[in-house]
């Protein structure tokens, strides 16, 4: 009698755990979920039995919301493993960006920004320039977070 499993993803692969003391600023740590960059970070002694506790505040990395946190210095937070690639841009349809990374494969899955990189990435194509887009990814997410231009 043969069982047959399923296969699923436990999403363990998006994310490693770090003590909460080796956590630094300017580093990613998951808050409430959501990948984040630490931009603030203060720890605070407790009693005489107590934990020192690390407050975090973090900026998500996709919606730019602040979000906090406060964890035991012992205890493990998940840490998002996060990429940095960056594409040539080509062209804009529909409001999705079709970018050509370094070996010639082209892609048209990811939408324009919205506010002002949007804007500015608008602006450029239409004026001809060329210039890459930076995309970051992480936990399944991905999004264009910033422009330099072509030398």
């Amino acid at each position: 009698m043969a069982d047959d499993f399923e296969s699923g993803s436990s999403g363990a692969s998006q994310t490693y755990p770090m003590q909460c003391s080796a956590l630094r600023k300017n580093g990613f740590v998951m808050l409430k979920g959501r990948p984040c960059k630490i931009v603030e970070m203060t720890t605070s002694k407790t009693g005489k039995h107590g934990h020192a506790k690390v407050h975090l505040v973090g900026i998500d990395i996709f919606t730019s919301k602040k979000l906090e946190d406060i964890c035991p210095s012992t205890h493990n937070m998940d840490v998002p493993n996060v990429s940095r690639k960056d594409y040539q841009m080509i062209d804009i349809n529909d409001s999705y960006l079709t970018l050509l990374d370094d070996g010639g494969e082209t892609r048209e899955d990811l939408k324009l920004p919205e506010g002002e990189l949007g804007q500015d990435i608008e602006k450029r194509h239409g004026n001809g320039d060329s210039f890459l887009v930076t995309v970051l990814n992480a936990i399944g997410e991905e999004c264009v977070v910033g422009i330099k231009n072509l030398n």
